[in-house]
């Protein structure tokens, strides 16, 4: 089942997108004699009870024993699956992806890598959706994308062990964790972080896909290790241009491992958004110092304005967003204090 969150006259909405439709779930669950909310949040909360309600009217419409009237939604009306989540935390679940990066600034992989999964905070606010992604002046010294598979939690829960914790994912989406590298670099430089490098833009979508739609796919996780694992192919395109590939088949640590330790003395909450980190290759600061590695006159790449970025993954759709650049001279590097002379 994949499900959407889009506005319809004003207001936000929950949708089932079902054969290239999309239905206004409210409104089907009211046709069967049943009742949903209508915005992502409300039925995340409301847990299995919701989800289930969700499956039988799916259900229902492919098989045609229920007859309703699909949305007129276009393209720019479609928003982030979980337009409001409670929090959003991305993991570093490839090691392919950590041990290049460090190789190139040829530094030793961290053997902590392989002892437990690791998450940062990001800002939950700035979560969006397909389409304009607009970023400051500052976000364009060195901005990248990111390639990752994204959960949202949809059950409380605290203390999960990981081999109960693929029961609390609601499901899958794209993500693409925006980073603007020299903001980023520079405050990490202080030993902490990462901040203003990663909290203007996250984009999910473009729908939520329960996992029972990826059972096909699923294999075995890597020696070692316990939870759910997805042979689904990882695509980024930009201006049309294949930049990155991977399989989220490759994550090291799984989902569930990550929502063992999210989830350790703390609240999980229905609505929590938790990527899995960047897949191997899967951004230009990967791709760029492993190209300079090989080759001193490897021509460097980061995002431009007006540049379009296209994320597919198997079972996942496909997530769409053009970049564009805020039309203002502010700049925070601009601000930092000079140090005085002694």
């Amino acid at each position: 089942m994949k499900l959407v969150s889009y506005t319809h006259n004003g207001h936000e909405k929950l949708g089932l997108y079902n054969a290239g439709n999309v239905y206004d779930l409210a409104l089907l669950a009211s046709q069967a004699g049943k009742s949903l909310p209508d915005s992502m949040k409300s039925f995340l909360e409301l847990g299995e009870s919701a989800m289930a309600i969700a499956h039988s009217l799916d259900k229902a419409i492919t098989g045609g024993s229920l007859k309703a009237q699909a949305v007129d939604v276009k393209e720019s009306d479609f928003l982030a699956p979980v337009p409001h989540p409670t929090s959003c935390r991305d993991g570093y679940a490839f090691r392919q992806h950590v041990e290049a990066a460090r190789r190139n600034r040829k530094v030793p992989m961290i053997a902590e890598f392989d002892q437990y999964p690791i998450f940062y905070f990001t800002n939950h606010n700035a979560v969006q959706g397909p389409g304009e992604v607009v970023c400051m002046p500052d976000h364009f010294q060195k901005l990248d994308f990111e390639l990752e598979v994204a959960i949202v939690i949809g059950k409380k829960g605290r203390n999960v062990k990981a081999a109960e914790a693929d029961q609390y994912i609601a499901g899958y989406m794209i993500m693409n964790d925006m980073s603007a590298r020299t903001l980023q670099m520079e405050e990490m430089l202080l030993n902490l972080g990462p901040a203003k490098g990663k909290d203007f833009s996250t984009v999910i979508g473009p729908w939520l896909v329960t996992a029972d739609e990826l059972e096909p796919y699923k294999v075995p996780a890597k020696p070692g290790h316990v939870g759910n694992n997805y042979d689904l192919p990882m695509l980024c395109t930009v201006n049309g241009k294949t930049v990155s590939e991977g399989n989220m088949k490759d994550m090291d640590w799984t989902f569930a491992e990550i929502i063992e330790r999210c989830a350790y003395g703390v609240d999980i909450l229905p609505g929590d958004v938790i990527g899995s980190g960047t897949v191997g290759t899967g951004c230009f600061l990967e791709l760029n110092g492993t190209g300079l590695l090989n080759n001193p006159d490897y021509k460097v790449q980061w995002l431009q304005p007006n540049d379009v970025v296209e994320m597919k993954i198997k079972g996942l759709g496909t997530l769409t967003n053009t970049i564009r650049k805020e039309n203002t001279d502010f700049s925070l590097l601009a601000l930092k204090k000079e140090l005085a002379n002694s």
